[in-house]
């Protein structure tokens, strides 16, 4: 057997041209618009901040950015965040993670209003996800949904094992199998015989950080490999949890990376925005 790749740059370019094309139709109504609130000067959060600009002017997206200094006041930040809320032309939020350490991330992320909230942070549409309502859903583990659609890979009634429990991915992934009928196990640092869970999914979900980790003797035959993490080897390429040449021959479905699941996120991100543009203009919110 040799897996079928999962493209997320071919995923991507398809939903990202569907998106584009009901930004079009929705040009005399209404401009999906983001905003995005960079602090500091890391630089992934700027190379990551210059993507979502790019790609929400591809998309027809209005794209408004507000940089700060590193020691900016708190306060200041969330005065900045309100005045977003407070405004029409804005319909998405975002505020690139992480902070410096004199902000509270958590502070933050409550104080986007839940109807702009496009990354899916907020505590409340974390709760309408648990429950199975509508909700802006987090922007990597959505996409990872999507690229299980694209490709019809069915999850109900199968073994999902997702490892890691992240906020951003592990924990929301699984909730959003778990609403599509997958039975899903979470494991972790602290679970005994990890391998013994991976070798029973039907589909396992990568996230814990660890370079290669995942190999033939981890699965099963025909399982379905997503692989969510992002490593630098010793030589400086990138990596996933995954050892890909080892897994392609077992596996029924991978991921690469580079070109798996990372273009997805920001891709995600746009859909949100057109969602709560779309619901700001029918006053659903």
């Amino acid at each position: 057997m040799t897996a079928e790749l999962i493209s997320g740059k071919e995923v991507a370019a398809d939903l990202r041209s569907r998106i584009k094309e009901e930004v079009q139709s929705l040009a005399d109504t209404v401009v999906p618009g983001l905003a995005v609130i960079l602090v500091g000067d890391n630089p992934a959060s700027r190379s990551y901040v210059r993507g979502k600009e790019k790609a929400s002017a591809e998309a027809g997206i209005y794209s408004e950015l507000t940089e700060m200094a590193a020691d900016v006041p708190e306060e200041t930040l969330l005065n900045k965040v309100r005045e977003y809320n407070d405004n029409p032309a804005i319909h998405g939020i975002l505020v690139q993670l992480p902070l410096p350490e004199h902000i509270s991330e958590k502070k933050v992320i409550e104080t986007i209003s839940p109807e702009k909230d496009v990354d899916g942070f907020h505590p409340i549409n974390i709760g309408r996800m648990m429950t199975g309502q509508d909700a802006f859903l987090p922007c990597t583990p959505y996409g990872i949904m999507q690229m299980l659609y694209y490709k019809n890979i069915s999850v109900e009634g199968k073994h999902a094992v997702v490892i890691g429990r992240s906020n951003i991915v592990g924990k929301p992934i699984g909730q959003m199998l778990l609403n599509e009928h997958a039975t899903v196990t979470y494991c972790h640092s602290r679970t005994a015989d990890l391998k013994q869970f991976s070798q029973e999914a039907d589909i396992i979900i990568a996230a814990a950080g660890k370079a290669e980790f995942i190999t033939q003797n981890y699965i099963k035959e025909g399982a379905v490999v997503i692989d969510v993490g992002m490593n630098r080897k010793d030589d400086g390429s990138l990596c996933g949890d995954a050892d890909f040449d080892d897994l392609k021959e077992k596996a029924s479905f991978i991921t690469p990376v580079p070109g798996g699941v990372g273009p997805m996120t920001i891709t995600m991100l746009l859909y949100n925005t057109l969602q709560s543009a779309k619901k700001h203009t029918s006053g659903e919110q």
